[in-house]
């Protein structure tokens, strides 16, 4: 497969560029840094690429698409993993400058990659291609001091809802990976911030995750690999837990999940609930 992965300098994205090239697919990275960093994986004869690109500005992004473009004639998968959590504190306190900055990032940056790369994503050489979206902390629940990410990934999980409506009967499947507690660079950020603005809860997480290991990080891209696979061809517009949701059989629910709910964000009645009981 051909694959674009944008926030592949690191975290998430530059494991998923190192594993996917490692596996044989042909990788092209795109972050803000000028590289994307000494993986082995990237060292070793793998088909893999790499651009500088800020995702928040659409002009850049146009550039991207422009040089990928002239290389590839079509796009198999584009994976959205470019992010930022900052800034970290009470809403009411931070700075609006940082909390624009954030959703620039993190929901237009999703958005302007989506943009951008759509046409090539309906030239891909094999079957439906795919879009992944990594959702993050607080899209489904409160984030207190979080508020700007947790709006910017609830947000970019609404636009794979709209889009996967607007694309049925496309060739092009979307959906959003909520990845679990994974130990990133984001961790480390909570850590630095402090009790005083991340919050006590969110420093003990970030302090169990630091010794978590690489399992959430290969759990979350087994994921990536299903949602990339022929099998789930024609499952779109869900928001799947690595960690938690039975992902691995979903193709056995395929003509279920396309008439319900299930995996989505919708706002739950008292009457639901007591169905649910």
């Amino acid at each position: 497969m051909k694959i674009l992965i944008t926030g592949a300098s690191s975290g998430i994205g530059r494991y998923l560029a190192g594993r996917l090239a490692g596996e044989g697919h042909e990788v092209w990275g795109a972050a803000r840094s000028a590289q994307a960093g000494p993986d082995a994986a990237l060292q070793t004869g793998s088909d893999f690429r790499y651009s500088s690109c800020n995702i928040a500005d659409w002009s850049a992004v146009q550039a991207l698409r422009a040089e990928v473009g002239a290389a590839w004639a079509g796009l198999d998968g584009l994976i959205c993993c470019g992010g930022i959590q900052a800034p970290i504190g009470r809403t009411m306190e931070i700075d609006p400058a940082l909390w624009s900055a954030n959703l620039r990032t993190n929901l237009d940056g999703t958005f302007f990659a989506i943009r951008a790369f759509h046409d090539l994503l309906l030239t891909g050489r094999r079957g439906n291609a795919k879009v992944l979206c990594f959702s993050g902390g607080g899209a489904s629940s409160p984030r207190p001091n979080f508020s700007a990410y947790a709006c910017a990934k609830a947000a970019v999980v609404r636009l794979v809802e709209n889009l996967s409506v607007e694309w049925q009967g496309s060739p092009v499947d979307i959906n959003a990976i909520a990845p679990g507690a994974i130990p990133t660079a984001m961790t480390q950020e909570v850590l630095q911030s402090g009790a005083a603005t991340a919050g006590e809860k969110e420093i003990a997480s970030a302090a169990r995750l630091a010794d978590a290991g690489t399992d959430p990080l290969i759990r979350a891209g087994d994921l990536v690999a299903y949602l990339l696979s022929p099998a789930s061809d024609g499952i779109s517009g869900r928001l799947i837990s690595a960690p938690w949701d039975p992902w691995r059989d979903l193709d056995k629910h395929r003509e279920e999940l396309a008439g319900s709910d299930i995996f989505t964000l919708r706002r739950i009645t008292p009457e639901d609930r007591q169905k649910q009981w």
